[in-house]
């Protein structure tokens, strides 16, 4: 028989921790993915008509890649600002203007007639396209089981990667006969469509509302759909009892500081930009490492695609593990890269051994990199999650700079270039160092947790 619950404190968290996932949560991520799809389309395919901008605007390839980089500016502009709309006006509005604004860029990019309007659209376009993604992060770990979370995010940046992927075969389709523009004409109008969608579909977060104190009406009627084996009967009052309360009511970057996360941020920060340093470093630059290592361009070319897809299959062998075990789930696999990276970098290896050993550093390293991004927002409270994640991946572009720059740097002195992948091995050591002390930070703080257990308190006494 159903629990009756009439003018008393529901516990948000514990009706989301003991739900069976039904359509409500299903319709969530499947909605998040599909606007990751296109935000992964939208940011990447640059990457595949570069050569049709090039030509069309006479540019040099300097000129390119500071147009790519103006894009990596804005998406770290991006992180900041919309965690920040995230967590003081909700996930729901920050995902919307975030979705509806990138959909419009999009379009204008392909309406462009000079290089200074590229620059200015695409600057502008990665500051939404980038703070999008850690407010999706936050609202569906806030729906979801913690030994879902991990999964989740996971799931839904695999829409940003095939986002990415595709980018290629649409613009082989729409480029050669309608011309570059038509390939962000169709992103464009993609974009607007799962906006649309995400308007008449998304729901704000529950954990948020409950922290807040905000919308009594609307978190009734979510936690009905979540648990409608529940009565949540008028008047009743939401809390959230399985997060600290932060001694600040509006953001503050002292609040990324308080407690336990006086540590666990920094090495979080750390690790985020040793991973982005790696991944960055390989993706910019190992076609042209293969080829200075007697590959052809083609061949150099076509395995890069191929790699790409490591790093998603190391995402989905690692989701579920990271759920079980946490940040150490994470440091096991970046460790993984590091033998491998050593050996191709140090040893001789033939044609065919140092494609599939370059394979397997690819699933480790991307792996663990996606990982990065499932606990990215998990560590701190509903209150502040927004701007937690949002900070933490957009200080992690430091690391998406620094890496291309240094591979340039290397490849310009006499260092052997078959050696810069077992120099490149000093990163994941770092990300699994980091993440094992934030491991051993949360397992002490939930055998904390276990010998004193929260009390619910009235909401009242929370504000």
């Amino acid at each position: 028989m159903s629990e009756r619950i009439e003018g008393r404190a529901i516990d948000v968290s514990e009706l989301i921790e003991r739900q069976k996932i039904r359509w409500f949560t299903i319709r969530l991520i499947a909605a998040s993915w599909i606007i990751t799809f296109f935000d992964g389309f939208d940011m990447n395919v640059i990457s595949y008509v570069a050569p049709y901008l090039i030509s069309d605007f006479d540019m040099s390839r300097v000129s390119m890649g500071t147009l790519f980089s103006i894009g990596l500016l804005g998406t770290m502009a991006g992180g900041f600002l919309f965690g920040y709309l995230g967590d003081r006006f909700g996930r729901r509005p920050a995902i919307l203007i975030a979705s509806f604004s990138f959909a419009i860029l999009t379009v204008g990019f392909g309406l462009a007639r000079s290089y200074e309007q590229l620059m200015l659209l695409r600057f502008i376009n990665g500051i939404a396209i980038g703070g999008l993604l850690p407010v999706c992060w936050a609202l569906n770990i806030e729906y979801v089981p913690k030994y879902y979370r991990a999964t989740v995010v996971t799931i839904v940046m695999l829409g940003y990667s095939v986002g990415g992927s595709v980018g290629g075969p649409i613009t082989i389709w729409l480029a050669p006969e309608y011309g570059w523009q038509a390939v962000y004409f169709f992103g464009g109008a993609g974009t607007l469509a799962a906006a649309a969608l995400l308007y008449f579909t998304l729901p704000e977060s529950a954990r948020f509302l409950a922290s807040k104190g905000r919308r009594p009406d609307l978190l009734a009627r979510y936690m009905q759909q979540i648990a409608p084996e529940e009565k949540v009967e008028p008047g009743a009052r939401f809390i959230v009892s399985d997060e600290e309360k932060s001694s600040a009511t509006n953001f503050r970057i002292s609040v990324l500081f308080e407690r336990n996360l006086i540590w666990i941020t920094p090495l979080l920060w750390g690790a985020y930009i040793a991973s982005s340093m790696a991944i960055f470093f390989k993706s910019s630059w190992t076609p042209m490492v293969l080829e200075l290592i007697g590959y052809t361009r083609t061949e150099a070319a076509a395995f890069s695609a191929i790699s790409s897809m490591g790093g998603a299959l190391g995402a989905l062998a690692l989701m579920r593990f990271t759920d079980r075990k946490g940040p150490i789930a994470i440091a096991i696999m970046s460790l993984l890269s590091i033998p491998p990276l050593l050996y191709i970098g140090l040893a001789e290896t033939g044609y065919w051994s140092f494609l599939i050993i370059n394979f397997i550093v690819n699933i480790a390293m991307g792996g663990a990199h996606f990982g990065m991004h499932s606990i990215a927002g998990i560590f701190y409270s509903s209150a502040f999650r927004a701007n937690g994640a949002g900070w933490a991946t957009s200080v992690a572009k430091v690391g998406s700079v620094i890496g291309p720059m240094v591979g340039g740097m290397i490849l310009a002195t006499s260092f052997p270039v078959k050696n810069i992948f077992a120099l490149l091995a000093i990163c994941p050591a770092i990300v699994a160092l980091a993440l094992f002390f934030i491991g051993r930070i949360q397992a002490r703080k939930s055998r904390d947790m276990v010998d004193a257990p929260p009390q619910l308190v009235p909401v009242e006494q929370m504000q």
